[in-house]
């Protein structure tokens, strides 16, 4: 599949989500979005403590329990959905502090601007924008995070450049993502739909991780890996895939 025409099928995708109360790409589909979000890591008490339109179930894990928020810091969150990540860490870096989402789809900013405003949320700003070319300035941030969106990107090399050129010199880098124990199978990689639900664009684990270090990070490393099963159509193997969560450090 071509970049372009990726992109299209995920913008597509989440436009949609973005206008339903509930909807799940990354977790089992059964469950509602609180019980997903609690399934990824996140506690009750954080998640009652922030508006409950942005749990959407969406996502692989928990980047914000830790990350080592401190009040006063600029955390940028690349594709932020409708916000859960950065209304968490707003509540983390305190009024002194800032929280910018990412996102490239233009109904899921519009979602999260408009819980943040309803919420009288001061310290956080959402922007449209993609993440392989992040409308934030040079050495900007303190803290890069994400949650389950870096896989969905065609160009992850040029994310994680990005992600390097935002931050602070000795900024921190802190995702979440589903990565691969072994090569997808091509047909696998040129699924749309494989694709818009986390699997096609999923990078073999060292492969993730070598990407992040040639983009200038150092310290690059899984601070934790679960792993499950997908059933590939007409295989008898099914496919490995984790969910783990990195960090570096620029």
């Amino acid at each position: 599949m071509k970049k372009k025409e990726i992109k299209e099928v995920v913008k597509g995708r989440y436009a949609q989500i973005a206008g339903q109360d509930r909807e799940s790409c990354c977790s089992a589909c059964d469950a509602s979005p609180l019980s997903q979000a609690e399934a990824m890591g996140y506690s009750r008490s954080e998640l009652t403590s922030i508006p409950q339109e942005a749990i959407m179930g969406l996502g692989c894990g928990n980047p914000t329990a830790i990350s080592e928020l401190k009040a006063g810091e600029v955390v940028l969150d690349l594709g932020s959905g409708a916000g859960v990540d950065v209304f968490l860490a707003a509540d983390r870096v305190g009024p002194a502090g800032r929280v910018i989402g990412v996102d490239m789809t233009e109904e899921m900013v519009d979602r999260a601007r408009g819980i943040a405003g309803d919420h009288g949320y001061h310290n956080v700003e959402f922007r449209l924008g993609e993440i392989e070319n992040l409308p934030v300035k040079d050495e900007s941030v303190d803290v890069v995070i994400s949650n389950c969106v870096i896989n969905l990107s065609p160009d992850k090399a040029r994310v994680f450049r990005e992600a390097y050129r935002v931050l602070k010199p000795g900024g921190r880098l802190m995702v979440s993502d589903i990565v691969s124990e072994k090569a997808l199978p091509a047909e696998i990689k040129d699924d749309a739909d494989a694709w818009a639900c986390c699997i096609g664009g999923a990078l073999e684990q060292q492969e993730y991780l070598r990407e992040i270090r040639e983009a200038g990070f150092r310290e690059a490393q899984i601070l934790s890996s679960k792993g499950f099963h997908m059933e590939e159509e007409g295989s008898r193997a099914p496919l490995k895939l984790l969910s783990v969560t990195v960090k570096a450090c620029r």
